[in-house]
Formats: C-alpha cells, structure tokens, sequence
C-alpha cells in the first residue's frame, strides 16, 4: 500500500475569507472523489486549525501502488478538484511512501 500525503500553503496576500471558501469547497470536491475514481482506498482533507503554522491544508490518502496514484492525479474530477484551490495555492509538497 502507497500513504500519499501532500501539505498546500496559501498566498498570504489572499483573503481569510477567500481562503476559507476555497479551503471549504477544495475538501469537499476531495473527499467526494472515492465515488469517482475506483483506485482510491481512503482520502482526507484537513484544515488546519494552527494559525501558526505555515502549511493550511493536509491531504491524507491511500493507494495500492504508485500508478494508481498516477492515474487518480490526471483524473478529471482531481484536477477540477485542484483548480478550486489554484488561486490561492502557493506552494505544495508531498510524500509517497510504501508501507
């Protein structure tokens, strides 16, 4: 099995509120995806609730391999996921690893 996990940091010149409704609207569309795409064993979506910290979304999900992670990141219904974030994204990081 494949953890896949990736952090997005927000611009600091966006909004709280257009960071909120982006945040709120990119979970949604996330979490609804297990009924789209048949590769997805369990997905997340958490906000965080640190002001402090720099990263404000963590997305948590499993896979059985890397290809499967593959063909759920050009899915359609990902990237229209994606996009809902897209002006207020500005940075991501993630980690693939196999346990």
């Amino acid at each position: 099995m494949i953890k896949h996990i990736v952090l997005f940091k927000l611009k600091d010149n966006a909004s709280a509120d257009e960071k909120l409704v982006a945040m709120n609207n990119f979970k949604e569309a996330i979490e609804a995806l297990p009924s789209k795409i048949s590769v997805i064993r369990k997905i997340e979506v958490g906000l965080n609730i640190n002001p402090g910290e720099t990263w404000s979304i963590a997305l948590y999900s499993e896979f059985d391999t890397l290809d499967d992670i593959k063909f759920y990141a050009t899915h359609p219904d990902h990237v229209a996921a994606g996009r809902l974030i897209a002006n207020v994204k500005e940075n991501r990081a993630c980690v693939d690893y196999e346990v």
